[in-house]
């Protein structure tokens, strides 16, 4: 599909002068994706946000991505439907495989609770520059955690196609790390997934 699309409106991708291995040299580390899913209030986003600041704090480059923050801008068109919901994650699946061309290292925290849209992501890297990290949190911990009011709302049926009450989450098979963020603090999940990013040789070892 894409490469027809591509030859129709005569697309031809350049190879520029600066190879991803230059520009990871220049940083000292390889560009990879850590990808949090789980439900909405599981916690993906603290953890990402904390693994991101120990990551800094070593002096590497990284970005970090919110559901919330990219819809306000690059997906503000797309609803919850399941199509939508696919095209939301093509979308950033896309943007962060420039982001890791570019050597940095991003910690992308999204429901994305499809395991065929997670399947497609993964197919976009190399072996070794998507980690797919499983933030499990039962439903009704996640309602007793969420600040927002969402799952009270989704109960209600005010808010329709929420995942883990009116729309379904397919929990990773095989993902490269299990979170049980119902037994452990955010702290202590984001020092294990800082330590496997040293095991799989995206930053060196201490």
């Amino acid at each position: 599909m894409t490469e027809a699309i591509t030859k129709k409106n005569n697309v031809t991708w350049f190879n520029g002068y600066v190879s991803r291995e230059d520009r990871e040299t220049l940083h000292g580390h390889k560009g990879a994706v850590i990808w949090f899913t789980g439900l909405s209030a599981s916690g993906k986003s603290t953890i990402a946000h904390l693994v991101e600041k120990e990551l800094h704090q070593q002096g590497c480059s990284t970005y970090a991505l919110d559901g919330d923050n990219v819809r306000h801008g690059l997906c503000s068109d797309l609803v919850f439907t399941p199509e939508d919901r696919a095209e939301n994650i093509r979308r950033i699946g896309e943007m962060v495989k420039l982001f890791v061309d570019t050597g940095i290292i991003v910690l992308s925290a999204f429901i994305s609770p499809y395991r065929k849209d997670r399947q497609k992501l993964r197919s976009l890297f190399h072996d070794g520059q998507f980690l797919e990290i499983y933030v499990d949190c039962p439903s009704e911990t996640c309602s007793k955690r969420d600040q927002k009011g969402l799952y009270a709302k989704a109960k209600a049926g005010v808010i329709k196609e929420f995942t883990g009450i009116s729309a379904p989450y397919e929990p990773p098979e095989q993902p490269d790390l299990v979170i049980r963020a119902y037994k452990q603090d955010a702290k202590a999940a984001a020092e294990h997934v800082v330590y496997l990013i040293k095991q799989r040789n995206i930053i060196k070892a201490d």
